[in-house]
């Protein structure tokens, strides 16, 4: 399939690194934080007593789902409150945490296709999550990151793909968004206008009644092949 593309959207978690083994680290670096700085909390808070916690809290702020800093701001807020403990761990304890969600490990081809990619079209990185591309050493690959907690509202909804594509001052159906989730991604792009792509590392079977990606790939390094072979020269060469 041929179509133009003038930029690249990018979705990050399970998309340019694996989420499962960050979001072990996470509950194991907080809880060894707490063992050592707020000892109550963390015996009233092992992790699956934490994790309940911020089910709880997650669903008892919805006005918050786009903004998972500030929820797991709350739980740890709550969890110190309720273990008689000082409020003033919250921001200590809340870095543990983020140290370690920012300790990631990429699939094996992410970081030559993200080069390639960026060699040929702009890349800008638009999360759910709260990843920060400085703290893990991307960031020199992408025009910029726009995540749901500073936009204000989650992907699949249609303006934050929208707001991207404003910063990178294309129409939205020159703009290619890369994710690895059906309906936030994929599906929500293309709603928004977008061309789309499914990054799909697992062999999943499509799923969707009314919509289907543009592309799919099994790896990031099939789309670095599909762009380059569309865009055979280097932005840098072509100033």
């Amino acid at each position: 399939m041929h179509f133009p593309i003038r930029a690249v959207t990018l979705d990050l978690d399970d998309t340019v690194w694996p989420f499962a083994p960050i979001g072990e680290r996470i509950e194991q670096a907080l809880d060894a934080w707490l063992r050592l700085h707020a000892p109550r909390t963390a015996e009233r808070f092992p992790i699956p007593a934490m994790r309940r916690l911020r089910d709880q809290v997650y669903a008892g702020h919805p006005h918050l789902a786009h903004d998972m800093s500030a929820l797991r701001r709350l739980t740890i807020e709550r969890a110190l409150r309720e273990a008689g403990d000082d409020l003033g761990h919250v921001e200590a304890a809340y870095e543990a945490f983020f140290a370690a969600r920012n300790q990631v490990d990429l699939y094996p081809d992410s970081e030559d296709a993200l080069k390639r990619i960026a060699a040929r079209v702009p890349i800008a990185a638009v999360t759910n999550g709260n990843a920060d591309l400085g703290r893990i050493g991307l960031r020199h690959h992408f025009a910029f990151q726009l995540g749901a907690g500073e936009h204000g509202k989650a992907k699949p909804s249609a303006c934050i793909f929208h707001a991207a594509c404003e910063r990178l001052h294309c129409e939205h159906g020159h703009v290619l968004h890369v994710g690895d989730h059906i309906e936030s991604d994929v599906a929500g792009a293309a709603r928004a206008g977008l061309r789309t792509c499914w990054i799909n590392r697992d062999g999943r079977t499509w799923r969707h009644d009314h919509i289907t990606p543009d592309l799919e790939f099994d790896s990031l390094a099939g789309l670095a092949d599909w762009i380059e072979a569309r865009s055979p020269q280097d932005r840098s060469t072509n100033a």
